[in-house]
């Protein structure tokens, strides 16, 4: 190890706090039909249909059942795990 990372590792980090707003729905089902090929986010909530998908947002994000897709304002789809999006996000 770099004996000049000694010190930052030594010190703790500043501290940051999100404020941004996103959509997002917490994920029932992820439907892939393998490969690069097109899927979808079956969200928890039904009053919701099936998200399509591309398979590369599959590949990138390699989302799960139980966490969330998010959408940020500049239009961005993401994939969070449950614990880190509910620890950071609350509904608006």
């Amino acid at each position: 190890m770099d004996s000049s990372m000694d010190t930052t590792a030594q010190r703790e980090l500043p501290k940051y706090r999100s404020h941004k707003q996103v959509w997002a729905l917490k994920i029932k089902e992820v439907v892939s039909n393998g490969g690069i090929s097109d899927g979808a986010i079956i969200p928890e909530n039904n009053e919701f249909g099936p998200i399509p998908v591309s398979g590369e947002y599959l590949k990138k994000h390699q989302p799960k059942a139980g966490g969330y897709y998010v959408v940020y304002p500049d239009g961005y789809k993401s994939w969070s795990p449950a614990e880190a999006f509910e620890s950071g996000y609350s509904k608006a």
